[in-house]
């Protein structure tokens, strides 16, 4: 019987669809990476989803968030996240968790519930944070190195953080994985070399901050404002969603496949 996820599984088979089903993954970070993450998701079908940030929607993630509308400026990035995914589909069970991941929040969560975890946060101390303790529970991670200050949607590849280049973030983050022990991490980043933002007084959240009122963090906060556009978060977080969704079916994609052969 056709549903929604039939073309899907036309591709995938019936039992990596089964899989996905019961698989709970969990997204760290829904802003213009994560938000298409958890978008594509929710479309292919992955059964439980959890969210985590404590970020509210501001008027300058309407370029490239897909959460973002004029509707949704002001609300909890989670809550719309789970809003929009109960309009795919209302039986997938969602978790939101207004929180902003550091060391210091870890112990809130408990790895070993999840299936996969993706990391779409900005800080390296969250992101190292996050990798450790995935490792120690022996969940598989998938990392979103920079978007920022780029233009080049075609330059995103996928590789292990010991082989990339050109990525200021993932040479931070290889060079001090090194030193927790930890030698692998599957990452989606970029070849492109940053552009630098061009200055415009009048474009500058720094002098012209305009986040929700009483948002944990604002604009004039953070150390660099990057630049950003429409299409490069949302190549990246698509491309995190699809690793996501291969190497959970990876065994049932095979058996599939070998019972068409003849």
């Amino acid at each position: 019987m056709q549903n929604q996820y039939s073309r899907t599984q036309i591709l995938l088979g019936r039992a990596a669809m089964e899989k996905l089903r019961r698989s709970r993954v969990a997204v760290f970070g829904v802003g213009g990476v994560g938000g298409y993450t958890v978008e594509a998701l929710a479309r292919s079908g992955v059964g439980q989803l959890d969210l985590i940030d404590d970020d509210q929607i501001c008027l300058t993630n309407l370029n490239r968030q897909i959460l973002a509308t004029r509707k949704t400026v002001g609300h909890y990035k989670v809550d719309a996240a789970e809003e929009r995914i109960r309009d795919i589909d209302p039986s997938i069970e969602v978790r939101t968790y207004k929180v902003f991941y550091t060391p210091e929040t870890a112990e809130q969560f408990d790895f070993t519930q999840y299936d996969y975890v993706v990391d779409a946060i900005d800080t390296v101390t969250g992101k190292l944070a996050l990798v450790e303790r995935a490792k120690q529970a022996g969940v598989p991670i998938l990392s979103c190195m920079g978007a920022g200050n780029k233009l080049d949607a075609s330059a995103f590849e996928v590789a292990d953080i010991n082989q990339t280049c050109m990525c200021p973030l993932a040479r931070v983050m290889r060079k001090e994985l090194r030193k927790r022990g930890i030698k692998k991490l599957k990452v989606v980043y970029s070849k492109e070399e940053a552009l630098a933002p061009v200055e415009d007084g009048l474009a500058a959240c720094r002098n012209h901050c305009i986040c929700p009122p009483g948002a944990a963090r604002t604009c004039t906060q953070r150390r660099q404002v990057p630049g950003s556009n429409a299409f490069v978060p949302a190549v990246a977080g698509l491309i995190a969603a699809g690793e996501v969704v291969k190497d959970l079916t990876t065994d049932e994609r095979a058996a599939a496949r070998r019972e068409e052969k003849p």
